[in-house]
C-alpha cells in the first residue's frame, strides 16, 4: 500500500440542471493544484437528490459518464460519485468509479430511502463493491447504506477504506457525525464521506460535514456550510499499527447475509 492522495468535493447543487452542475464542478475542481489519485464528488451529484429520473436519467453511455472519463483522464486519476442511470427499464442510483483510461466499476445503492420514497422509484443494488487504487482496497457505499452495518462490516478485512457519497440533511446531522466515525473504529477502515451543502429543490438544507476518519476515530478533515475542494492525503502506517495492535476484526461473529 503505499500514501494516497485524495480530493473532495463538497458542493453546491443545482437542481435538476445537469450542464450546470457540470460546469460547475468543472470550475471548482480547476482549483486543485497539486496531483491526485481520486476526485471524490455526492451523491447524484449532477442533479440532487432527485425521484424525477425519468427525466433526468442517463445510459452508461450519456454525457455525465462522458465528462466523469474527460475529468478523469484531465486529472489522471479516479472520479467517483453517483447519478441516475436507466437500464433495461429500471432506474438505479449508480455510483461509478471511473478511471482516466475509461475503464469502470459500478455500485448500485443497496438501501434505498424508503421515507423520501427513493425505494418507489429506483431498484436496489444486491452486491457489494470493492475496488483496488494503489494497493488500498477501496468499499464505496452511497448515503442512506450508512445506516447498515451489517451490510458494510468488515469481514477478513475486505476492505481498508469506506467511502461514502450522500445528499444527508442537516436536520439528520447528527446521526452523520456519529455514524461515520463508528463505522470507522467498528471496521478498522479510513472513512471518506463527501456531502453536498444548500438547500435543494424540496428546500432541505445540506450542511455538508464532510470528513475524512481514522481507524481510531481521529478527525483528518471536517467542512461544514461551504463549498469546498480539498485534498489530502493518508497513509497506512495507522492502518496497519491498529490493525496489529487491536486485532478486533479477527473475533468478529461468522455470518453473511441472506441474498
Amino acid at each position: 500500500m503505499e500514501n494516497l492522495k485524495i480530493t473532495v468535493f463538497q458542493g453546491y447543487l443545482f437542481w435538476e440542471n445537469i450542464d450546470k452542475n457540470l460546469q460547475n464542478i468543472t470550475l471548482r475542481l480547476s482549483a486543485i493544484r497539486e496531483k491526485t489519485d481520486l476526485i471524490i464528488l455526492p451523491e447524484m451529484f449532477n442533479t440532487g437528490f432527485t425521484m424525477n429520473a425519468e427525466t433526468l436519467s442517463e445510459t452508461m453511455n450519456g454525457k455525465t459518464m462522458q465528462w466523469m472519463h474527460e475529468t478523469a483522464q484531465k486529472y489522471d486519476c479516479v472520479v467517483t460519485g453517483s447519478l441516475i442511470i436507466s437500464e433495461k427499464g429500471k432506474y438505479y442510483n449508480r455510483l461509478i468509479w471511473m478511471r482516466a483510461d475509461g475503464s469502470y466499476e459500478c455500485y448500485d445503492k443497496r438501501h434505498l430511502f424508503g421515507l423520501g420514497k427513493e425505494d418507489r422509484t429506483y431498484t436496489a443494488g444486491t452486491k457489494r463493491l470493492i475496488v483496488e487504487l494503489k494497493g488500498w482496497k477501496i468499499c464505496p457505499i452511497i448515503c442512506y447504506d450508512l445506516r447498515f452495518p451489517v451490510w458494510l462490516r468488515n469481514k477478513n478485512t475486505a476492505y481498508d477504506l469506506m467511502l461514502v457519497v450522500a445528499n444527508w440533511p442537516e436536520k439528520r446531522s447528527l446521526h452523520w457525525r456519529t455514524l461515520i466515525p463508528a463505522r470507522a473504529v467498528e471496521n478498522q477502515c479510513y472513512i471518506i464521506a463527501v456531502n453536498r451543502v444548500g438547500h435543494d429543490g424540496n428546500e432541505v438544507y445540506h450542511s455538508g460535514d464532510s470528513m475524512c476518519i481514522d481507524p481510531n476515530g481521529n478527525v483528518v478533515y471536517y467542512k461544514r456550510d461551504e463549498e469546498d475542494v480539498y485534498t489530502f492525503t493518508i497513509n497506512p502506517e495507522e492502518l496497519i499499527k491498529v490493525r496489529r495492535q487491536l486485532p478486533f476484526l479477527a473475533d468478529a461473529d461468522d455470518f453473511a447475509i441472506d441474498q
